[in-house]
């Protein structure tokens, strides 16, 4: 199995295309964007494809993963966006987390949530070309799609969807550290 060179290369596996669907279907599901007719004075940027082979400890394929990202290298700051930021918890905090869950017997989670940027909430306005091989037919197909949650690839997605998070653990009661504001109690 090897990670296709061209869309069109995707689209002809069976397995590539499900993974793009999926991708599309998570995107659909998410309330990502909607096609409008692009306003006058505004700019698209592009979007591609990203195909990942994921593979288990056996070192099997376990599946195959494929990403929309937007060309968010294009973007100019102060014009499409306004401050790129990426939460990283301080090592001294892990650390400190860690010898707690020590001390106390405690058990340790990890979760990963999935597509976890899609669920940034955007407050630019946004407009990208639709995905290729996935173009809308008949009048839609001069449509652009206008991003209302955050994408991969975007300068603002870290920011939009660490906003988003932070204002739902808040709302559980939960508190953000001043001195590590990736850190909640």
């Amino acid at each position: 199995m090897t990670i296709p060179k061209t869309v069109c290369d995707a689209l002809a596996h069976p397995g590539w295309r499900q993974a793009m669907t999926e991708e599309l279907s998570a995107l659909h599901n998410n309330g990502t964007w909607e096609l409008v007719p692009l306003p006058s004075g505004k700019s698209v940027f592009g979007c591609r494809w990203v195909f990942i082979i994921k593979v288990g400890p056996d070192g099997t394929i376990d599946h195959l993963k494929a990403r929309l990202m937007a060309k968010g290298y294009t973007q100019i700051f102060g014009l499409y966006y306004g401050d790129t930021f990426s939460t990283v918890a301080k090592m001294a905090s892990i650390r400190l987390f860690i010898t707690m869950a020590a001390l106390q017997q405690w058990s340790l989670y990890q979760l990963d949530v999935k597509n976890a940027f899609l669920n940034g909430d955007l407050q630019e306005e946004i407009y990208m070309k639709q995905p290729l091989g996935f173009v809308a037919q008949g009048e839609s197909s001069r449509m652009v799609c206008r991003l209302r949650k955050s994408l991969y690839g975007l300068k603002q997605s870290p920011r939009a969807w660490f906003r988003k998070f932070s204002n739902v653990v808040q709302q559980f009661g939960m508190t953000r550290c001043e001195a590590d504001h990736s850190v909640f109690y």
